[in-house]
């Protein structure tokens, strides 16, 4: 069994950075893919990051591409999402999503807020 915690949420101003971490828990962990997704006030839930664990290609959705990046620690199973030049219209719970052993694992999300 997996268990994703996600943490480093938090209040920032735009323009401001922040970087989140999905770290995962048992004895193995290598998954076929990483997701970031997040859910807006009021909106679905969006896919805003797909990263491939073994080869660390990674693919952005439009509105974070070159503001957001995705990397991993292996050793420490987790996948850190750095993310820079935050919009109000960033502010979302996001949880991460792994594609392990033919099933997916949901964290329960953490929260950011880009606010004035």
């Amino acid at each position: 069994q997996v268990q994703l915690v996600e943490s480093g949420g938090g209040s920032v101003q735009p323009g401001g950075s922040l970087r989140l971490s999905c770290a995962a828990s048992g004895r193995t962990f290598n998954p076929f893919a990483m997701d970031w997704y997040r859910l807006a006030p009021g909106k679905h839930r969006d896919l805003v990051a797909r990263f491939m664990w073994i080869t660390g290609n990674t693919n952005y959705t439009k509105s974070v591409e070159g503001r957001f990046t995705i990397s991993k620690d292996g050793t420490k199973k987790t996948v850190y999402r750095q993310m820079d030049s935050l919009k109000p219209e960033d502010t979302a719970i996001y949880l991460c999503r792994a594609e392990y052993a033919m099933r997916n694992y949901w964290g329960r999300g953490t929260k950011v807020t880009a606010s004035s």
